[in-house]
């Protein structure tokens, strides 16, 4: 597990305002071997029109036709996921420049932490 991809799951519902610094935070990070599944749980605000800002071959976004939920939205993410690490992400927070390549790092180190 030398450089593992990262799956970085984002459920999205009424946090347009902050998706993209979101997004952002995750495209920032020192550690760029990492895929971001962002998952739209029929949010009636603007996410659609966020999302259309980000071109990058490693942002997927998923549509809910109804409202799930946050649990239901975290599964959807997780589903579709093809990484050998998950990393969750609200649409309202941030991650730290060097969070993946930190837990990378250990958990490469330490195979036994699942």
């Amino acid at each position: 597990m030398a450089t593992p991809l990262v799956s970085v799951i984002i459920p999205a519902y009424n946090q347009a305002e902050f998706l993209a610094e979101t997004i952002q935070s995750v495209l920032n990070q020192t550690y760029q071997n990492f895929e971001i599944i962002v998952v739209n749980d029929a949010s009636p605000d603007n996410t659609d029109e966020v999302m259309m800002r980000f071109i990058d071959s490693r942002i997927h976004y998923i549509v809910h036709e109804k409202n799930l939920r946050l649990p239901a939205a975290r599964n959807t993410g997780m589903q579709a996921a093809k990484g050998e690490i998950f990393a969750l992400l609200d649409a309202d927070d941030l991650f730290h420049p060097e969070k993946l390549a930190a837990h990378v790092q250990f958990l490469t180190a330490h195979p036994e932490v699942g």
